[in-house]
């Protein structure tokens, strides 16, 4: 296996499915297995299959870490708090530790078995992350980017410190297919993932896919958005609509940001984008919103847990990106499948009202404050004191 992939829909498996092949792949440690989950809860039937598993291995000797985040002051309407239990986690024979999501969010969702291979993607170990929102979960068998990945889990192991994370240089490797891929993490490359996802888009000559809760990064939606006004490749994605309304209200509220409300406008009335009505957060609703994301760019993915905003850029997130056809291939159906259940995103009619030509879009964008200018390099960013959302 070089890479394999595991697309959620709502409703479209049990969770009892998923924790099976969430087992399967816990089954085969020897030594060691980091997890480093988000939001983790479980309630039997559906968490005795992994917890059993998670014992078993326990049993054979394996040293099994997890960290997990606790406590956040994002707006929960944006970022749905995590449920954790460390006291149902405390009953497993299993090392934890916290690690403070104030200011920023340790927002992984991957584990990594005896340095060899790794889970990642975009779906939270919970019930309503298996059946009833679209994500994405990557399995992946290789030596070098394992250990990119526990190297990134030491750091927030021991220091337990979102800020000084994400550090490791994302370096290429070849799958056993021939495929060339590399594993990111922020917040220490950040704004570089944001920029390598915008030129990645902006060099495509055939097709883009794009499925992200929001899309706020700087370089990606003024990519998007003038790629709107050229119409020259395929282009084409899925936001969740709630989370999208909240984000364009955030901004006109907030002067700071409101530079980017004619990007994002421009970008989701230029171009095919569905919205998901999504049931808006509350601790006891269901939990239903479109949590996938992925960017296919012609050949070239980006899979994980990574929004497409600036927030995502300081959490810690991860990122893999592969260079593989059949993969592009696959993931650019599943955005497309999913598009095509729900209806075309809405831009308010304020937001709407800002949409210029072209020219009024590159001059937003030289204004991103603490933001990469879209095309430019890393040298070239303009610093801020305060990033925005």
């Amino acid at each position: 296996m070089a890479v394999e992939i595991l697309t959620l829909t709502d409703g479209g498996q049990e969770a009892e499915q998923v924790a099976r092949r969430a087992a399967e792949f816990l089954r085969p440690a020897r030594e060691s297995l980091e997890l480093a989950l988000y939001d983790i809860r479980l309630p039997d039937p559906v968490g005795s299959i992994v917890a059993d598993e998670l014992r078993a291995a326990a049993e054979r000797g394996v040293r099994i870490r997890l960290l997990y985040n606790v406590d956040t002051k994002r707006p929960p309407a944006l970022h749905p708090p995590p449920r954790t239990r460390p006291e149902i986690l405390d009953e497993l024979p299993i090392e934890t530790r916290a690690v403070p999501g104030i200011p920023d969010l340790m927002h992984h969702k991957y584990a990594v078995r005896d340095g060899e291979a790794v889970w990642t993607g975009s779906a939270n170990w919970t019930i309503d992350s298996w059946t009833r929102q679209e994500n994405v979960a990557v399995l992946v068998e290789s030596e070098p980017l394992a250990s990119a990945y526990r190297t990134n889990f030491d750091e927030l192991w021991e220091r337990r410190d979102v800020e000084h994370s994400g550090l490791a240089e994302p370096e290429m490797v070849k799958l056993d297919n021939g495929a060339g891929a590399r594993a990111w993490f922020t917040p220490g490359n950040g704004e570089e993932l944001s920029q390598a996802i915008a030129s990645a888009i902006g060099r495509a000559r055939e097709r883009v896919r794009v499925a992200s809760p929001v899309i706020t990064s700087a370089p990606i939606i003024a990519t998007l958005a003038e790629a709107g006004d050229r119409a020259r490749v395929d282009i084409a994605g899925i936001v969740d609509e709630p989370q999208t309304d909240h984000v364009f209200h955030q901004w006109r509220e907030n002067g700071h940001s409101a530079w980017k409300i004619p990007l994002l406008a421009a970008a989701l009335e230029k171009l095919p984008f569905a919205g998901k009505p999504s049931t808006p957060w509350t601790e006891n609703s269901v939990h239903d919103f479109m949590h996938a994301k992925v960017t296919v760019a012609d050949d070239t993915v980006f899979v994980g847990s990574f929004n497409l905003s600036r927030s995502g850029e300081m959490n810690a997130e991860n990122v893999l990106e592969v260079h593989d056809p059949a993969l592009a291939g696959r993931l650019a159906r599943f955005v497309d499948e999913i598009r095509a259940r729900y209806p075309d995103t809405t831009v308010p009619e304020h937001a709407a009202a800002t949409i210029s030509d072209a020219s009024s879009v590159q001059a937003a964008s030289s204004r991103s404050p603490g933001e990469i200018r879209p095309g430019a390099s890393s040298s070239e960013r303009i610093q801020s004191n305060s990033p925005d959302q």
